[in-house]
């Protein structure tokens, strides 16, 4: 009974990492469109250094 109860409880606090990792995915792909209309080079690296990590916690959540 309590491995179901922790199932549950993990299973929806990665459900809310998710959603702030979407939005946070969201918020660098803006940042990234406009480093890339700006032609920021270095904003760019930084965005897709912030958007990879993202790439790789959604993943190791498989939510991706």
């Amino acid at each position: 009974m309590k491995q179901l109860i922790n199932s549950v409880k993990n299973t929806a606090g990665e459900k809310e990492r998710t959603a702030v990792l979407r939005l946070e995915m969201d918020y660098e792909l803006a940042t990234l469109f406009e480093a890339m209309s700006n032609q920021n080079e270095d904003l760019k690296l930084k965005s897709k250094q912030k958007l990879e990590k993202i790439r790789q916690e959604l993943l190791r959540l498989k939510a991706l």
